[in-house]
This record gives C-alpha cells, sequence and structure tokens, in this order.
C-alpha cells in the first residue's frame, strides 16, 4: 500500500510525513508476542522503520520510506528545482498556506514553487538557496501544521 503518513514521534521534533510501504499488524498478539515481532523486524533490516511500543501498544507499525529524510532524526526529504514527488505537493500546499503562492499542486517543483520557497525562506532569514531542506521542513511545518485552511490554501 503506498500512503502518506503523519504521526509524530518526539525523537525527531517533527512531524513524520512520508510516502511508503507499512504495515500494522499484530493486534491480536500479546504484549510479549508484539515485543517478539517488532524485535525481528528490526534484526532483519527490512524496515527503515519500526515504531516503538511506546507509541503503538496495541499493534506493531513497520515501514519502508522511498526517501532519505532532509533531517538526521527523520521527516520530509531534500526538494529542489526539477523534484517531482507527492512531497513536493505537500511543500506547495505548506507554501501556500504560509502566504507563499506556490501556484499550482502539480508535485513538480519548477520555477514558481522555487520562487515561492526564496520568498519564504528570505522572509524567515533562512539560508536562501531554493533548496526544502530541513531547516526549511521544520519552520514551515511548525507554522501550517495544525492551523486549518487558510485563504491562500490551494484545492
Amino acid at each position: 500500500m503506498l500512503y502518506i503518513q503523519n504521526c509524530h514521534d518526539e525523537r525527531f521534533d517533527q512531524s513524520q510525513h512520508y510516502a511508503g510501504t507499512a504495515f500494522d499488524s499484530g493486534q491480536a498478539l500479546s504484549a510479549a508476542q508484539r515485543n517478539r515481532l517488532r524485535s525481528v523486524a528490526q534484526q532483519l533490516g527490512v524496515w527503515v522503520y519500526v515504531e516503538p511500543a511506546s507509541l503503538t501498544p496495541t499493534w506493531v507499525h513497520t515501514d519502508r520510506r522511498q526517501s532519505p529524510s532532509a533531517c538526521s532524526g527523520g521527516g520530509y526529504p531534500t526538494l529542489r528545482r526539477g523534484s517531482r514527488s507527492v512531497y513536493v505537493l505537500i511543500l506547495q500546499d505548506a507554501l501556500n498556506t504560509a502566504g507563499f503562492a506556490a501556484g499550482e499542486l502539480d508535485g513538480a517543483f519548477g520555477s514558481q514553487t522555487e520562487s515561492a520557497l526564496r520568498s519564504y525562506q528570505r522572509a524567515r532569514s533562512l539560508s536562501v538557496d531554493g533548496v526544502a531542506g530541513c531547516a526549511v521542513w521544520r519552520r514551515l511545518m511548525a507554522e501550517v501544521v495544525g492551523n486549518g485552511r487558510k485563504s491562500g490554501t490551494l484545492d
């Protein structure tokens, strides 16, 4: 199953939006059996992430993300002009919501998205390089996640 997941992991201090293959399993198992399943999943090395029992105490969540994260602890990938992905859609929507006209939500990081991102970086005293890296994602997501629909949000 390919989907976007939004969860918050305190270790990363960032919302974990990602596209990838994920499995939630073990709902009918005992706590000891789920802990064994988590342990085996970690040992196999197939999964990029095995969620700790403290976050999913009644099931086991494993996933294999499609892109490396911009931040060392997890989160969104680094994006730049030419990138094409669901992450670009998230960036475009967030920039529009924050009042920086990234234009149509098309998943293609082109000149309008780059211009909006550079304007955002300048306005927030971030390094103006037109690249959505760790600092951009942390600042932008802190601004827009949970704020609801704004006048600049496009559907």
